[in-house]
């Protein structure tokens, strides 16, 4: 038996789940106030705070460090990689550190998994970060050199429920053609071809809008603007990324409350609601030409999944394609420790970063 301890930092919270092998011992989630963040200037600076949250509730638990054969985290905003378990080496540490590509809350997931591991002298990994490219050259190509398509996706996610779907269909992974929609804060859509991720919208640059985030937008207005004097670059960066999308036009966030303000007859809240579900069909419909229209399965997942309001009118739109799919929430924990599983159990190699 292997026992896994799996560390999944977010923006307001840690969640941590331990298992043996794929039985869970405890998952848990630690919530962080925003005035307690607000201390820290950058994301990096809160690794001992969230590390110290991590020890203490494991001994509240009673979970000793010493049982443990290996610690996970998740990965952050890293260079470009393949999928797969990641031992955690110096040069991820100092990427992690420099946060070059961004600041992110999973940028502290293989910083806190290394300090535990090196402590007790186990192994530390990361799996599928967000930073998984596997595009295909002729998906980088936007229209403009200078600004190259670049591959930030749910990974994690994205690529455990594919591969729940295959098991499901008693078919291997990597034999199949999928189309994944995850859509939570924020959303994108993969297209997987026998275990690869070719083409991928990444919500912060385009794609259909999200609760929070713009997606793709009208490139010429937005160039006018950006030089309209209305905006400096982070108030711009903070009104696309943030404040965009669904909440720009409704003031909420929460696709529950937009939901049930359509039913009670409010309209704009309906319009944007079909909106954004239009705007994820015709991403679905775009990956579906990328696999030449054979698609095996389409599957929605994420929070906005939960939704019966957004998932009816998804498939009844996209169901011509290929057949759906749902995979509400997220099992990023489980996805976590079922990587570390499969190289523990001899059954994929560890990559070097």
């Amino acid at each position: 038996m292997n026992r896994i301890l799996a560390i999944n930092p977010g923006a307001t919270s840690t969640k941590i789940g331990v298992f043996d092998d794929e039985v869970v011992v405890l998952k848990r989630t630690i919530e962080h106030q925003g005035t307690e963040l607000k201390e820290f200037t950058h994301v990096y600076d809160q690794f001992q705070y969230r590390l110290n949250l991590i020890t203490d509730l494991l001994a509240q638990q009673s979970i000793s460090l010493d049982s443990l054969n290996a610690v996970v985290g998740r990965g952050g905003l890293l260079k470009p990689i393949p999928s797969g378990t990641y031992s955690v080496d110096e040069a991820m540490l100092d990427d992690l550190r420099k946060a070059e590509r961004g600041e992110h809350a999973s940028n502290l997931g293989g910083v806190i998994a290394n300090a535990l591991a090196k402590k007790l002298d186990i192994p530390a990994f990361i799996i599928d970060p967000v930073s998984v490219d596997e595009l295909e050259p002729v998906a980088r190509i936007s229209g403009l050199p200078e600004l190259p398509r670049i591959s930030l996706s749910h990974a994690l996610n994205s690529k455990a429920v594919a591969r729940r779907v295959a098991k499901n269909l008693g078919k291997n992974y990597n034999e199949l053609n999928l189309i994944v929609a995850h859509m939570g804060s924020g959303i994108t859509v993969h297209a997987m071809k026998n275990g690869r991720t070719i083409d991928v919208t990444t919500n912060q640059d385009e794609g259909a809008f999200a609760p929070d985030r713009c997606g793709s937008l009208p490139a010429w207005s937005l160039v006018k603007l950006c030089y309209s004097g209305k905006y400096n670059e982070a108030e711009l960066i903070k009104k696309t990324l943030g404040s965009g999308g669904m909440y720009a036009y409704l003031g909420t966030k929460d696709i529950r409350e937009a939901a049930e303000r359509g039913k009670n007859g409010d309209e704009l809240a309906s319009l944007v609601l079909d909106a954004m579900l239009y705007q994820v069909a015709k991403e679905i419909g775009s990956m579906s030409t990328v696999l030449y229209g054979k698609v095996d399965r389409i599957i929605l997942t994420g929070g906005i999944a939960y939704s019966e309001r957004i998932t009816n009118e998804l498939i009844e739109r996209v169901k011509f394609i290929a057949p759906v799919v749902l995979m509400p929430g997220e099992e990023e924990l489980e996805a976590l420790a079922e990587g570390v599983l499969r190289v523990l159990n001899g059954e994929e190699q560890p990559q070097v970063y």
